[in-house]
């Protein structure tokens, strides 16, 4: 396994570079640049002016030579800074964006997952229940139904009909996380009391979808299994149902499952940029959206290139993972 995983390893050094170049390229390509944002609006600049400023910052170099020179300096840990906040991308990125990111989504994956699982293996074992039709029409409906319109819909309904019961989730205050009123000595428990109210319902919207998704995965691995030749014959020697269940069918089943976590682990640092953007979240995924609105490049390039390399990690160790939850896999 360990010559397996070096391989991988190995292997994903040009991966990321064309990730990188294509990401670069997608981003310089798109219309305007920051120079055209920053003097968007301002008539008292000239273009002489403008000349010199893509000069200075390089924009009037071909997008390719600007690849090389950005990937020079990333590979020393330089990733420039944000022009719309001033300070290093990387800063503003691990330190403003990324922990309201996590703080929003390993939550939520969490719970789905814990509720998610048992109500998928609930439903393979009483296929055709009423229990089971209902989860598998909740199942289609979060799936189906747009992240953007339960969530817009969802403040409608608590805004509107229960007044007060989000705690103000409409808008978050101006400066972020946190009400202005909360004191600055408050305890960690008020402070965490406080974030809770604006992260309840972000949260629940992400875990509706999670929940489906989930679901459907387990009860099809699960009902695939349970009609498996070496499922029947453990029934056929007299094993109890929950032995058979739990012990021989629940860890072929439950494989698909790590795929979609692991798959899934790698989304939680990306964020929801619909859901976040919805609920004014400032987390991960709107400072994307943000940042490709305002041509800030280099915040652009920081969080896609930190999306793509935990995606290559995870997909290494979900596949590390299956020789664990799967004993007829091994590496050579």
């Amino acid at each position: 396994m360990g010559t397996y995983a070096l391989r991988r390893v190995i292997q994903m050094i040009p991966l990321l570079l064309v990730i990188s170049l294509l990401i670069f390229a997608l981003t310089a390509l798109q219309p305007g640049d920051p120079v055209d944002q920053l003097v968007f609006g301002n008539s008292n600049i000239t273009p002489d002016d403008i000349a010199r400023l893509k000069a200075a910052y390089g924009l009037d170099q071909p997008w390719f030579t600007r690849y090389f020179f950005w990937l020079k300096q990333a590979i020393t840990g330089n990733f420039g800074y944000s022009q719309d906040f001033g300070i290093p991308a990387l800063e503003f990125v691990f330190q403003s964006r990324l922990p309201n990111t996590l703080l929003l989504t390993v939550p939520a994956l969490i719970i789905s997952t814990l509720i998610a699982v048992p109500l998928g293996i609930f439903s393979a074992v009483r296929q055709y229940s009423p229990l089971d039709y209902i989860l598998t029409f909740f199942a289609f409906l979060a799936v189906s139904a747009p992240v953007f319109w339960v969530g817009a819909l969802a403040l409608y309904f608590f805004a509107v009909y229960l007044p007060g019961a989000t705690g103000g989730a409409l808008s978050l205050p101006p400066g972020g996380l946190g009400s202005p009123d909360l004191p600055a000595d408050a305890s960690a428990w008020a402070v965490f009391a406080d974030k809770l109210k604006y992260l309840l319902l972000p949260m629940m919207i992400l875990m509706l979808r999670e929940i489906a998704v989930t679901l459907r995965f387990m009860r099809a691995n699960m009902l695939e299994t349970l009609t498996q030749d070496y499922v029947r014959t453990a029934r056929a020697k007299g094993l109890a149902d929950r032995r058979v269940l739990y012990k021989h069918a629940l860890r072929n089943a439950v494989t698909p499952i790590v795929t979609l976590l692991g798959l899934s682990i790698p989304g939680l640092f990306g964020g929801a940029v619909i859901t976040e953007t919805v609920f004014s979240w400032p987390g991960m995924g709107k400072a994307i959206l943000d940042a490709l609105v305002s041509k800030d490049f280099n915040v652009v390039m920081v969080c896609l290139m930190m999306l793509a390399v935990l995606t290559v990690v995870f997909q290494l160790l979900t596949d590390l993972a299956y020789a664990i939850v799967d004993p007829r896999i091994r590496y050579a």
